[in-house]
């Protein structure tokens, strides 16, 4: 099985999961909660433990400078859903993006510096496409879109969390929010705990009908994302929208400018 295979092949727990299906979700919801969410205003919305939950995850990741990873994801772009597995370096400050691509496309390589380049990405492809060398590509230019759903300028953990506690954030305006909590879920190694918010009917001020932040134990950081569209029949599996997943994180590396430059020896440039 290839790792990005086995990042999109999670398992929740078995016990978690059949008690929610027994109990109409209802397993599970004081695993990530704690005692202060525990006594709050009946009227409260579902959603605001979770936002909470969300931001210490954000505080946690831009508490590191940088990061390397393993990068997967499935999303929606047009009306196909493309699939893509990278290794990643991302540096907070400024914000810089190193990507060499495992599959499909392996071996192209792209770098983002802000504030360096004219603020353009910097794209190598592989093959005959080589040949062309380095394109010097805008974040949002169509042949940069036609494959993705967001441009380079929201990528990296912190964007990825941030994105969701502002989704939340909107969404606490208004009711129709279920708000589930289950622990023993698994993105690649990691031991995860899901928050998984939904809304019962479509409504122009709800995006998606389900979502789902995951949050590796250990780290306290979240690592995946699933933005789910609501089912077009009844009684059917709502589709997947966005699936990101960030596995064999090294919050420890040191990243210099050399690891955003065209001229580093180790890259293809």
């Amino acid at each position: 099985m290839s790792e990005s295979q086995s990042i999109f092949n999670q398992k929740f727990s078995r016990r978690f999961f059949s008690l929610s299906l027994a109990f109409g979700g209802m397993a599970a919801h004081h695993s990530l909660a704690n005692a202060d969410d525990k006594v709050e205003n009946a009227n409260d919305h579902p959603l605001k433990p979770a936002i909470r939950h969300a931001q210490v995850c954000l505080d946690k990741i831009n508490a590191i400078p940088g990061y390397e990873c393993t990068f997967s994801k499935k999303e929606v772009v047009g009306n196909e859903l493309v699939s893509q597995t990278m290794k990643m370096k991302v540096r907070h400050e400024p914000f810089s993006v190193y990507m060499f691509f495992l599959e499909p496309a392996k071996g192209r390589e792209v770098i983002f510096v802000t504030g360096r380049n004219d603020n353009k990405l910097q794209v190598h492809e592989t093959g005959l496409a080589s040949l062309i060398g380095t394109l010097s590509l805008a974040p949002e230019d169509s042949r940069v879109m036609a494959e993705n759903r967001y441009p380079i300028t929201r990528a990296g953990l912190a964007n990825m969390a941030q994105t969701v506690i502002t989704q939340w954030q909107a969404e606490c305006q208004f009711g129709e929010t279920d708000v589930k909590y289950f622990e023993d879920a698994k993105v690649g190694d990691y031991k995860c705990r899901v928050i998984e918010s939904s809304h019962p009917q479509p409504r122009k001020q709800f995006p998606y009908h389900m979502t789902r932040l995951w949050i590796e134990e250990k780290s306290g950081m979240a690592v995946r994302v699933q933005q789910f569209g609501f089912p077009k029949k009844k009684d059917t599996k709502p589709p997947v929208v966005e699936d990101y997943a960030f596995t064999a994180i090294k919050p420890e590396v040191r990243l210099t400018d050399r690891d955003f430059d065209t001229s580093n020896p180790g890259y293809n440039y």
